[in-house]
């Protein structure tokens, strides 16, 4: 049986429950700090807002997927001009149970800037090493050990063509060993469900799932934690919390929101950073796709840190949401999708959005600012990628720009304006970030360099939330390290 297939949630009994650090929030942030605090024999509570599944509860990527782990079905978005699309994960695991499994380090200057201009101390690349590496062990980070997708390798392909830098992306995955002629290994994401919570749960953690916190309340030197459990099919119950420490991850958009909520505003959700992507879907003359493709491995790195691309899944389903800005085209999704792919072109920006809440709702405000400079970034780094694919043998691409016209031919790039129009230009991200940044910069920094929110005592945020600014890569690599990291300095064990 997989370690994801256990449940081993509790059902709450009356309240209030009691234990001696609570930690709000089962995404990486919070797995690993669970399970580390768990395992040095402290009381652990981890508390999740969603279900607990089985990694193979659902084919990855589908829709069942969107209904039982996504926020929302995955639609969620931040408002502006153009608003950009989201993802946050709902269930134990959070990200790690939906995202693709693409693992970065963070990039040296990265962590420069950030000790720099918000004096975070303690992350220079030395010190963050073998952070990294404990988590790179625990969740199995490798490349893939065989061929690439087809469509991978078209981008690879085309930018080897044009002598820009590509490469290969390790992932959190475990592979088996082939015994099919499958063209493509098959293996098993390393999310939190087959990594850390188990280890959580094993060293004692508890784990309550279906629950929603709203609200958090300091009283001497207890926290006083309200919520409704939601497992009840027929009626929420309320649910009471008491514990001497308080670990919030919930993500960068959900923890500033529980922070606001609750009266804690300094530097709170003043700061949100995103990857905003473009995207566009290539035909080609030739088989680039298939059920079983997975995610594609590759990206071109040669733009970095201003823009990078890479290949995004690809299946039936998110072919046709894609093809939605070209509708006198759908059927080319029936007809030709094993010739089609996804690709996304996506920048670090210089824009900064706001999570905000509103009395009688349930969900934030989520608000994010383009700057022109973004908006020309998108443009320039949507033409190059186009350039590309045509270099990959691409025959027409469908930009995710409403009413603009598909392009067969190189010299047609022209076409694109320099900076993307604000009212057709369709937007996304998968990396919310730097909402309650870290430091000891008190002007810019909601907690300290180890994640204590400043002017609280017992009060910790571990989770996307902490980093400075948008870093440019696939941020779960960076949550990991450095949740680890603030752990074990929690337990003087650093």
């Amino acid at each position: 049986m997989s370690k994801s297939a256990l449940n081993p949630s509790i059902t709450p009994p009356k309240s209030p429950l009691t234990c001696e650090i609570a930690v709000i929030g089962s995404g990486p942030g919070g797995a690993i700090t669970a399970c580390l605090l768990a395992e040095a024999g402290r009381d652990v509570l981890l508390i999740e807002e969603g279900s607990h599944f089985a990694l193979e509860s659902c084919p990855p990527f589908s829709q069942l997927e969107l209904e039982q782990k996504y926020r929302n079905g995955g639609l969620t978005a931040a408002f502006g001009k153009p608003k950009i699309q989201y993802v946050e994960g709902r269930c134990v695991g959070g990200g790690s149970e939906i995202n693709s499994g693409l693992y970065h380090r963070t990039p040296p200057e990265i962590l420069e800037k950030w000790q720099t201009e918000f004096a975070v101390d303690a992350l220079s690349e030395t010190e963050l090493l073998p952070h990294f590496e404990a988590c790179e062990q625990a969740v199995t980070v490798c490349k893939l050990p065989g061929k690439p997708p087809l469509a991978s390798l078209k981008l690879h392909q085309g930018a080897v063509s044009l002598g820009w830098q590509s490469l290969e992306v390790p992932r959190w995955f475990r592979y088996q060993e082939q015994t099919d002629a499958s063209p493509t290994p098959k293996g098993t994401r390393q999310s939190m469900t087959e990594t850390f919570i188990p280890r959580a749960i094993n060293a004692g953690c508890k784990l309550l799932t279906n629950t929603r916190i709203y609200l958090i309340r300091q009283q001497g030197k207890q926290w006083f934690i309200k919520g409704d459990y939601l497992g009840n099919i027929e009626t929420k119950q309320a649910v009471e919390i008491q514990a001497e420490t308080l670990f919030i991850c919930c993500g960068a958009i959900q923890t500033p929101a529980l922070l606001r909520r609750s009266g804690i505003t300094n530097n709170i959700g003043n700061s949100l950073q995103m990857h905003p992507t473009v995207k566009v879907i290539a035909q080609f003359n030739e088989t680039v796709n298939s059920v079983d493709m997975g995610v594609p491995v590759h990206q071109v790195k040669e733009f970095a840190p201003r823009f990078s691309f890479g290949c995004s899944i690809s299946s039936p389903p998110y072919l046709a949401v894609g093809m939605t800005d070209h509708p006198q085209y759908r059927q080319q999704v029936d007809e030709n999708w094993q010739k089609m792919a996804i690709y996304y072109a996506m920048i670090t920006g210089s824009g900064q959005g706001s999570v905000r809440t509103l009395p009688g709702f349930r969900d934030p405000l989520v608000r994010y600012r383009l700057t022109q400079q973004d908006l020309k970034d998108l443009s320039e780094a949507l033409q190059k990628l186009s350039q590309l694919l045509f270099e990959a043998d691409a025959k027409i691409l469908y930009p995710s720009i409403s009413n603009f016209p598909r392009l067969t031919q190189p010299n047609e790039l022209k076409q694109i304006p320099e900076t993307l129009p604000k009212s057709q230009t369709n937007l996304m991200t998968v990396h919310v970030m730097s909402s309650c940044p870290m430091g000891e910069n008190l002007e810019k920094c909601a907690v300290n360099s180890f994640g204590k929110v400043h002017g609280f005592n017992n009060l910790y945020i571990s989770d996307a939330s902490l980093l400075c600014t948008a870093p440019g890569v696939n941020p779960q690599g960076s949550i990991m390290a450095i949740a680890r990291r603030n752990a074990l300095k929690f337990l003087g064990k650093l």
